[in-house]
């Protein structure tokens, strides 16, 4: 089974640590406003919409939430205002203050276009932004096309998450059976094999049309339909050699051809779909804790340091990374030493202030020069080294695995590479 594509997993890791950050903050009071715009929704509109809530929020009893609402409610008008138009997916504004301790509060705003279109508008004002309609779409990021097919029509689609998109129908007036004789009969059966046959080379050819575009972003081809005629079109090759690598085994038998047809596919197909994903998973952390086991030659690496030093070599052929994983990569110079080193801290730790000294000369000040999602240096030094990269769901038990036992990230080598030594303390002066 491929890989989905790396832009892919790293926008659904992006999308899925956005909401967490946007679920763990926490109003005072109701100073929270979430706000969505569906596609097709007038900017007009939801600016009046705001006016008036703006002039209702003169209302509030509390000086500080009336104070703090009325300033949310005059920013979002703000953001809004930025849009010509909603999205082609629409938008999500979350703005208010959020507390801090000691009876303080500190502004936050987060605008969010979603991957998938929003079917709501909607403002709400509470003590936590409102993330249901976000929430429904974190775990809908696989797309597969679906082909139901027979000899009388086809239709072609996708499936995004839960949604099926019927997107092309073909009938293929491929003459039905007769009842002519003798040599009638050859002659007759001649011309609906023909017909048959031009009938399936076009839906290969409206197979690659639809298909191939989103090649990278295909996980697999759910091929259906009633009867033999499933197994003949994909036997005899009539698809893309890319296309018909990607086609899930085994074949689908459906009633219907049609829309419902694809319906009936995805069904069918629901537990094979599961077990697709959890068996690459379990075969992929399979494969680590085996090759783990060989110490010295085995083909693995895990943990953070040496799984950075085996992506400096270009030793890394598949990058196994936590979806879990929360954390930064900080790079740092030392003001004693000038040395520049990185260090992974989690959202807490950064908020608290690293007071960890240099490692090489156990001085400092250290002063912060960059700052990096943690999972994203991955990927992209993954993709400068040329290795495969692929998150790994905390929700199996390969992935519980992954986070428990090896900090969230693994790697599968070209060849073996010695484990980095350990950074020796920094001397101290006699």
């Amino acid at each position: 089974m491929t890989d989905p594509a790396p832009d892919v997993q790293l926008a659904r890791y992006s999308f899925q640590r956005k909401l967490g950050e946007i679920s763990a903050v926490r109003g005072r009071a109701t100073e929270l406003i979430s706000l969505y715009v569906p596609p097709g929704k007038l900017i007009s509109d939801v600016i009046g919409y705001l006016r008036n809530e703006y002039a209702q929020s003169s209302n509030i009893k509390s000086r500080t939430t009336r104070k703090n609402v009325m300033w949310a409610i005059e920013s979002l008008m703000g953001r809004v205002r930025a849009y010509r138009e909603a999205p082609a997916n629409g938008v999500a504004f979350f703005v208010g203050s959020k507390a801090v301790g000691a009876d303080k509060s500190e502004a936050v705003t987060f605008i969010v276009e979603p991957p998938e279109p929003l079917n709501t508008y909607l403002y709400r004002c509470d003590s936590t932004f409102f993330l249901d309609p976000l929430l429904s779409m974190v775990h809908e990021p696989d797309l597969w096309g679906l082909i139901v097919v027979d000899r009388a029509e086809v239709t072609l689609g996708f499936l995004r998450g839960k949604r099926v998109e019927a997107l092309r129908n073909r009938q293929s007036q491929v003459p039905s059976k007769h009842g002519r004789g003798g040599q009638s009969a050859h002659r007759f059966e001649r011309m609906i094999e023909h017909a048959a046959h031009e009938f399936f080379v076009k839906v290969a050819e409206m197979s690659g049309e639809l298909f191939l575009p989103k090649l990278d972003q295909l996980k697999g081809i759910l091929l259906g339909g009633p009867g033999a005629t499933k197994e003949f079109f994909y036997k005899e090759g009539f698809l893309h050699y890319e296309l018909q690598q990607k086609v899930v085994q085994p074949l689908f038998d459906t009633g219907y051809t049609d829309e419902h047809g694809l319906k009936e596919l995805v069904e069918k197909a629901t537990q094979t779909l599961h077990g697709l994903e959890l068996t690459e998973e379990k075969r992929l952390i399979q494969r680590l804790l085996a090759e783990i086991r060989k110490a010295e030659t085995g083909l693995a690496a895990y943990g953070e340091r040496d799984v950075a030093h085996a992506l400096e070599l270009g030793a890394v052929d598949t990058l196994l990374v936590s979806d879990g994983l929360r954390r930064h990569l900080v790079r740092y110079r030392c003001g004693a030493c000038q040395r520049e080193f990185n260090r992974t801290l989690s959202d807490e730790e950064l908020e608290q202030g690293t007071t960890a000294p240099c490692p090489a000369c156990g001085g400092g000040p250290l002063a912060e020069l960059s700052r990096e999602d943690y999972v994203e240096s991955l990927f992209r030094r993954a993709a400068d080294s040329g290795a495969r990269a692929r998150l790994v769901s905390t929700e199996s038990e390969e992935g519980e695995m992954l986070s428990r036992a090896f900090g969230g990230v693994a790697a599968l080598l070209r060849y073996p590479v010695a484990a980095t030594p350990a950074v020796p303390p920094p001397r101290r002066a006699a």
